[in-house]
């Protein structure tokens, strides 16, 4: 299972106070080097915490698979053609939201999605949406021509963990309907070190991306040492898929 890392908060540290430090691409520098397999950023309509310039040289650097978070509208469909990053996730945004608060709502979604898809992928870029774990919005996806979903798991990691049953149940059985359909299968959203572990054993769950936990655990455990650690609860849940 791969783990992309989220860097956005780097970014929202740096401009609290202005000026240039940190900085998002030391972090994802670091991230890499300490065994994360790519790095996620979400330019934003409010440019809040990544800017543009971050993401020309997210893009340009080196050996990165970067995974582009972005609302499909014109404005970051042109930039994200520009950049040229190995993947995009489409994902809902709204300016007065913390954080993503759902998934898409594909089946109401109207032609400009649509369009958006079809642009990015015909550019060669891995197109995903952020969904919920709902086999109508997975079938809509892959009607779209998307080559994957990113299944929100907020709601799950949100819940004690004692009750969790039912809801990771639920992400199962949309990675199997997505996987059945063709599509990849990926995972995030409020994911930490314990509730990662059920994810991680999802056998068609290829990808978690996990940024704000990550970032705050770095605080008290360094940056390499959090994703480090984050990089072990997943191998010891994947061994619970046998893979």
């Amino acid at each position: 299972m791969r783990l992309s890392v989220n860097v956005d908060h780097v970014a929202t540290l740096r401009n609290a106070r202005g000026g240039r430090f940190p900085c998002p691409v030391e972090a994802a520098r670091a991230c890499l080097a300490a065994g994360a397999d790519g790095i996620t950023i979400h330019l934003r309509e409010d440019r809040r915490h990544i800017r543009d310039e971050d993401a020309r040289r997210m893009a340009a650097e080196p050996g990165l698979r970067l995974n582009f978070e972005m609302a499909a509208t014109e404005e970051m469909v042109g930039i994200a053609l520009s950049l040229a990053p190995a993947a995009c996730c489409l994902v809902p945004e709204k300016r007065a939201e913390l954080t993503t608060e759902g998934g898409l709502d594909v089946l109401r979604a109207g032609p400009s999605l649509a369009e958006a898809v079809h642009r990015l992928a015909g550019a060669g870029i891995e197109v995903s949406l952020f969904v919920e774990p709902d086999p109508a919005q997975i079938d809509a996806v892959a009607a779209l021509g998307a080559q994957a979903i990113e299944l929100h798991t907020g709601t799950y990691a949100d819940t004690a963990p004692g009750a969790r049953g039912p809801l990771l149940a639920r992400l199962r059985a949309a990675a199997g309907h997505a996987a059945g359909l063709g599509l990849a299968c990926h995972a995030g959203h409020g994911l930490d070190y314990e509730s990662v572990v059920g994810i991680a054993a999802i056998p068609q769950v290829e990808e978690v991306s996990i940024g704000h936990f990550l970032i705050g655990a770095a605080v008290f455990e360094g940056l390499p040492g959090a994703v480090a650690r984050m990089r072990a609860a997943i191998a010891a849940g994947r061994s619970e898929t046998g893979h």
